[in-house]
C-alpha cells in the first residue's frame, strides 16, 4: 500500500496552499515532513503565478510538534552529522513570497516554530501555542527561543519556554502572537481571503515589504531604516509602482504585470 504523501498542494488562483497530512500523528514534524515541506515552499516560490503560500494543518492539529518516536534514540553525533533542522526546516527562511499560517488545534514545539517562522499567523478559537520541550529536558531549538521573544516579549516568552505554559487563542492575540483570531469554521476561508488579498498586490512590492519587515528583527534600527529607504528607492525602477501610481491618479484598478 502507498503511503500517503505527509503534504497535500493545491492552489487558488494565485495562492498555493500546503497542508501538513500526517493526522494519525497529529502532524508531528519528521524528516519526510519537512523535506516535503520545504519541496512545495520551494516550488511555489518559483512559480509566477503564486502571490502568496497558506500553510494549514487539521482541525486538531496544526502540528503537534516535531517527532519524538523517530529522535528517541539519536546521539549527538547523530544529530551533528545530519544537520538536524538546519538541513530541512530552515527552508522556510529563504522563502521570498509572503507566507500565512492558518492554525487549529494545537501548535506545539517544533508546531508553534513552524508558525512563528510564517509571516503572519491566523489562529481559530481552537488553536492552542506552547513550547514544552523543557518537559523532556530539552528546548525549543527551531527558531523558538529567538523568534517568540521577538514576538511576545522576553518575559511571556521566558514563561512559555521555561514553564511549558500554553497560551490560548484570545491570550495569543492579546500578546501580539497572532494576526487575528476567526471561529474554527471560517479559518481556512478568512486565510485564503487574506493571501489573495495580499497576492492582488504587486509581488515585488510585497517581497521588498516582507525584506524590510524581518531586517526589523535582525539589526539595528539604523541599519533597518537604511535598508528599508534602498528598497523604497528601488521600487521606482518597477513597473508595478509607476501603474500604481498612475492608476490612482486616473481613479482605476492598478493592472499589475509583477514587474
Amino acid at each position: 500500500m502507498e503511503e500517503e504523501s505527509p503534504v497535500l498542494l493545491e492552489t487558488r488562483g494565485r495562492v498555493g496552499v500546503v497542508t501538513l497530512n500526517r493526522p494519525r500523528q497529529m502532524n508531528a514534524l519528521n524528516d519526510a515532513l519537512m523535506d516535503a515541506l520545504g519541496a512545495a515552499l520551494r516550488a511555489f516560490d518559483a512559480d509566477e503565478g503564486i502571490g502568496a503560500i497558506v500553510i494549514t494543518g487539521n482541525a486538531k492539529a496544526f502540528a503537534a510538534g516535531a517527532d519524538i518516536a523517530a529522535m528517541a534514540d539519536w546521539s549527538y553525533m547523530d544529530v551533528v552529522r545530519s544537520e538536524f533542522i538546519t538541513r530541512n526546516w530552515e527552508t522556510i527562511r529563504s522563502v521570498r513570497k509572503p507566507v500565512i499560517a492558518a492554525v487549529a488545534g494545537f501548535a506545539m514545539g517544533g508546531g508553534c516554530e513552524l508558525a512563528l517562522a510564517c509571516d503572519i499567523i491566523v489562529a481559530a478559537e481552537s488553536a492552542r501555542f506552547g513550547l514544552p520541550e523543557v518537559k523532556l529536558a530539552m528546548l525549543p531549538g527551531a527558531g523558538g527561543t529567538q523568534r517568540l521573544p521577538r514576538a511576545i516579549g522576553k518575559a511571556k516568552a521566558m514563561e512559555m519556554c521555561l514553564a511549558a505554559r500554553t497560551l490560548d487563542a484570545a491570550e495569543a492575540d492579546r500578546h501580539g502572537l497572532v494576526s487575528r483570531v476567526v471561529p474554527d469554521e471560517a479559518l481556512l476561508a478568512e486565510s485564503l481571503a487574506l493571501a489573495s488579498r495580499i497576492a492582488g498586490f504587486s509581488l515585488p512590492a510585497l517581497i521588498a515589504i516582507k525584506e524590510s519587515v524581518n531586517r526589523a528583527f535582525e539589526g539595528s534600527l539604523a541599519e533597518g531604516i537604511g535598508f528599508e529607504r534602498r528598497q523604497l528607492h528601488a521600487r521606482f525602477a518597477s513597473a508595478d509602482a509607476h501603474e500604481g501610481m498612475k492608476a490612482f491618479l486616473e481613479k482605476r484598478a492598478p493592472a499589475f504585470s509583477h514587474r
